[in-house]
């Protein structure tokens, strides 16, 4: 997004697809391991971010809307950036809901959460765009078609042809097939055939598993009938903790003891997590560190893998690649032993029933175990850092961190 906001001036952009921004929407999507509520949350994370380092303001839409009249994309981008960029600051129903004004070239961002989304097009054999709009008009839902679909005719101008544009919004209620068959005996109406379909972006298996099955007519169609189904199935019965140990236990360099810590930490959050739910208190910060902690498995184990890959240059200019890498490789493990410290204090703060004690005691082990591999960590790379001036600024973010 970053680049984006870098490369793309709005003012001298033009296109068919409407807009308010050079990154025009973030979605997140549960796609597995994750709830639509956990992606509502890293959407409000991710848009706050985007502000505060980016200075582009953020709608947040679908599942993440702070208002009702913003929920549907198509509310928030009516009248695209040309409208947005002069009624910020000016109109009240415009005010974004994070920031304040709009960026000059970049606009703005809507970030949300929401099902997955397909995004098809059927082209026709016409270059009439008004059949097109036609039959976009008759199967979207604002205009009493299914629920499901938004959908716009544009011209393909590639190949001269009209399109019918669709966004299926919720496909296990509105199925694919069903909305192509619609437009093919709609077209046929207008004595226009469909001469193919195209799919902008991935698609769930799924999708297509109940496009084969109402093509086919399969009488006995099972989703483990189909081959790589049972493979992924087979293979997810030796995922998860199993794999995370395989790789732990193999014979290279990463993950390695950074990695174990972190995972350490982020079992302390999920029993922190655990505890308080099952209290009835707020375990909304044990989540989030549950998340970080869980991110930085792989975080210390790609650190670790640049300063490997800094080492195996030219020996007489490797050094100050090197030197780069080992900061990075001791930021992430600090980083780690800052926030356990945190999550440490706010253990120790808990106040829960007896009978939940042991694993609140667990998860204090856990996280006591977790900063002391971390710490070995950090010193082991401050060994082989030349930079006085950083070496001395981790060792104050060590002691600001032993004071929670």
């Amino acid at each position: 997004m970053e680049k984006a906001v870098a490369l793309i001036d709005l003012t001298t952009h033009q296109g068919a697809h409407p807009r308010i921004g050079a990154a025009d929407v973030v979605p997140f999507i549960p796609i597995e391991g994750v709830t639509l509520e956990g992606c509502v949350k890293l959407a409000e994370r991710v848009g706050h971010e985007i502000w505060n380092r980016l200075q582009v303001p953020v709608y947040f839409y679908e599942a993440a809307a702070k208002r009702p009249d913003r929920v549907n994309l198509e509310n928030i981008r009516r009248g695209q950036f040309e409208a947005l960029v002069k009624e910020v600051g000016v109109v009240p129903e415009r005010q974004p809901d994070c920031g304040d004004r709009c960026h000059a070239t970049a606009g703005a961002t809507v970030v949300g959460a929401r099902k997955f989304l397909i995004a098809y097009n059927v082209n026709l054999g016409t270059p009439d765009l008004a059949i097109a709009k036609k039959i976009a008009k008759t199967i979207r839902f604002s205009s009493g078609g299914f629920r499901y679909v938004k959908s716009m005719g544009v011209m393909l101008g590639s190949r001269n042809l009209a399109q019918v544009s669709i966004n299926l919004t919720d496909f296990e209620q509105t199925a694919m097939h069903v909305v192509f068959e619609t437009v093919r005996r709609e077209a046929k109406r207008y004595g226009v055939p469909v001469v193919g379909s195209e799919i902008v972006g991935l698609i769930p298996k799924k999708s297509l598993e109940m496009s084969a099955e109402y093509f086919l007519r399969f009488e006995n169609f099972r989703p483990e009938l189909v081959l790589e189904n049972r493979i992924a199935e087979a293979m997810a019965a030796r995922g998860g903790l199993p794999e995370f140990l395989d790789a732990l236990a193999a014979p290279t360099a990463t993950p390695g003891g950074g990695s174990a810590s972190a995972a350490a930490a982020a079992m302390a959050a999920a029993l922190g997590a655990m505890v308080t739910r099952m209290c009835k208190q707020d375990s909304a910060g044990f989540e989030d560190d549950r998340y970080y902690f869980t991110e930085a498995v792989d975080r210390d184990a790609a650190a670790f893998q640049l300063v490997m890959a800094a080492y195996k240059r030219p020996k007489d200019e490797r050094g100050p690649y090197v030197e780069e890498a080992l900061h990075g490789a001791a930021e992430v493990p600090l980083q780690v032993y800052e926030r356990a410290c945190v999550m440490q204090a706010r253990l120790e703060a808990l106040e829960i029933p007896a009978r939940f004690g042991s694993d609140l005691a667990v998860a204090k082990a856990l996280t006591v175990a977790a900063k002391s591999g971390v710490l070995e960590n950090v010193r082991i790379n401050l060994d082989s850092i030349a930079d006085e001036v950083f070496k001395g600024a981790v060792e104050a973010r060590l002691k600001v961190a032993d004071g929670h």
